[in-house]
């Protein structure tokens, strides 16, 4: 009888520690890693021969909002497909649990704006067959799965439970509510939750750029501070879970020492969403990095989470919910497809949709282009910048992107480049060793762009390219260190003993494809998709989830509570 399941011979590991790769072969057995060294193929009941391939551990996602897409896609692409096997999902403060039965199309409605989840694919995906948060483990326990899955519980939900919707939108919880709200986080936690999230963005400031589906702000936006400090003393009294939060208000410095109150109270991680170098801003990410060198000197577990991918984005008028900053762009952007059309023609707001163009994508027309017109009569529009358009029409900007896509119905498709394509800055970013690498957003706005491709572009683009680092440090950048600040018990190493979680693959030939539109959503709804090259295989503890490209169909994926596979 062969001594392991399966062998992968003579790769070149780079286990994700840090420590200089090395050519060798590793033994699995029972879904773990069982020896590393020099094996005998005959010692595997099945081998791989990863001569030439890299053989590491696999990629951990703290930032996901599959909470909807793993009901109905085990393998919550398109992460997986880029060697991503374990995700967080319940980040931002979103989700869906605890929910009472008749507050369930409500939670979904209001989703579909902050998050651009479609509402048509949740009404046919999602199950419902919990109503407490711990049900809602339960049935994602049940569920198939591909990746594995840790769990935040999202503040929004415990707020509305406890409070009421509208109470939990206009006025703080009264001391007895606090209780309650700590008792579920208890609960929660009891049951496997790793920890609790928010998103909180000043609804009157200039980072309110998601809102619920009227245009409202969200729960967590108007949370209080003293909220979330009571939260984190249940996870210090606990000595368990990590925190993770966005945090906008006027006042900055108020925001980075209420990060630091939270990592005081709790001594528990808590993850800084997000770094991300603007072009324009480049102090912005310098004093952010300056401000987390200065919490690792003082011992303080905060860390970044950095967008390293291309967060370039494709849309239309018909959805797009991303310039929620500005109030007049967010009226004219909210409602059905008509209403919106209405709104973005009315000739009375074109004033103040002209003052500003939202910065959340970039607020230069030479940037902006426009990427496909559906009436045939206005092809010759296609190619042109906004600024090109202008001068074609001889309008404004503004008004000459409206016009034309409010005559083509809003199906006027427009492309805005991410504001971080300056490879200087992001250079800057990635000399500081200990910021996370991902934001995905993965399960969210994937009508817009894709960010679950972002450890192929991170390998292929930043190290093997551009050679910003070494593929020592970004592997334990996108295994390691994410493992560790969520408390992925062993993962994120090839080390004996470790769940198997790995990718092999061809260094040379790994890449990002082209965009791609895929019809593959519940209710007959789209995405947009990007697939890989250079993955030879992508396991899952102990089994091959994806070979070449292609899914297996195993579902060796786990809810991990507390950290740990069942």
């Amino acid at each position: 009888m062969a001594e392991f399941d399966l062998v992968i011979r003579d790769g070149m590991v780079v286990d994700g520690t840090r420590m200089p790769r090395f050519r060798g072969d590793v033994g699995i057995k029972d879904g773990r890693i069982a020896k590393i060294g020099r094996l005998r193929s005959t010692d595997g009941a099945q081998t791989i021969d990863a001569s030439g391939l890299i053989v590491a551990p696999g990629f951990v996602d703290l930032h996901t909002h599959y909470d909807a897409q793993l009901f109905w896609d085990p393998y919550c692409s398109i992460s997986s497909w880029h060697g991503v096997t374990s995700v967080v999902i319940g980040n931002c403060g979103f989700g869906f649990a605890p929910v009472h039965p008749e507050s369930r199309e409500r939670a979904m409605l209001t989703m579909t704006r902050v998050e651009a989840i479609p509402y048509a694919s949740m009404k046919a995906g999602m199950p419902w067959d919990w109503t407490t948060f711990p049900e809602f483990l339960d049935s994602v326990a049940r569920h198939p799965k591909a990746v594995n899955i840790l769990p935040y519980v999202p503040v929004s939900p415990l707020l509305t439970w406890v409070m009421g919707l509208e109470a939990a939108k206009t006025r703080p919880p009264t001391e007895q509510e606090t209780r309650e709200i700590c008792r579920l986080l208890d609960e929660a936690m009891d049951a496997g939750a790793c920890g609790w999230s928010a998103q909180r963005l000043d609804p009157n400031g200039p980072a309110c750029v998601q809102r619920d589906f009227d245009g409202t702000p969200m729960v967590s936006d108007l949370m209080a501070d003293e909220t979330c400090l009571a939260l984190a003393r249940v996870l210090g009294r606990r000595n368990e879970g990590f925190i993770q939060m966005t945090l906008v208000s006027a006042d900055p410095m108020h925001d980075l020492n209420h990060f630091e109150q939270l990592a005081q109270l709790s001594g528990r991680p808590v993850l800084y969403n997000v770094v991300q170098p603007r072009d324009s801003h480049p102090y912005v990410h310098r004093g952010q990095i300056q401000w987390l060198e200065s919490c690792r000197q003082r011992g303080l577990p905060v860390y970044g989470q950095a967008v390293t991918s291309d967060t370039g984005m494709a849309f239309t008028f018909v959805d797009w919910n991303l310039f929620d900053e500005c109030q007049a762009w967010c009226d004219a952007t909210t409602g059905t497809a008509a209403e919106r059309m209405a709104k973005l023609a009315d000739p009375a707001r074109r004033e103040a949709l002209r003052s500003r163009l939202p910065r959340v994508i970039t607020d230069e027309f030479d940037l902006i282009f426009v990427t496909q017109v559906a009436r045939d009569d206005m092809k010759e529009y296609e190619g042109l910048t906004l600024r090109e358009l202008a001068e074609r029409t001889g309008k404004h900007p503004v008004d000459a992107m409206l016009d034309l896509a409010v005559a083509d119905e809003l199906c006027t498709e427009f492309y805005a480049p991410g504001p971080n394509q300056n490879m200087e800055y992001m250079k800057e970013m990635i000399d500081y060793p200990y910021l996370i690498p991902g934001v995905s957003d993965g399960g969210a706005h994937t009508k817009f762009f894709t960010g679950g491709q972002y450890p192929t572009e991170f390998l292929a683009g930043l190290v093997r390219e551009r050679k910003m680092l070494s593929l020592e440090d970004a592997h334990w950048r996108l295994s390691a260190l994410p493992a560790m600040c969520a408390g992925f018990s062993d993962r994120g190493v090839i080390r004996e003993g470790a769940p198997a979680d790995v990718v092999i693959y061809d260094y040379e030939k790994l890449a990002v494809r082209p965009m791609e539109i895929a019809h593959d959503l519940p209710g007959g709804e789209w995405r947009r998709v990007r697939k890989a090259d250079g993955y030879r295989y992508i396991m899952v503890n102990g089994e091959i989830t994806m070979r070449d490209g292609a899914q297996t169909g195993v579902s060796a994926g786990r809810l991990l509570r507390h950290g740990r596979g069942a």
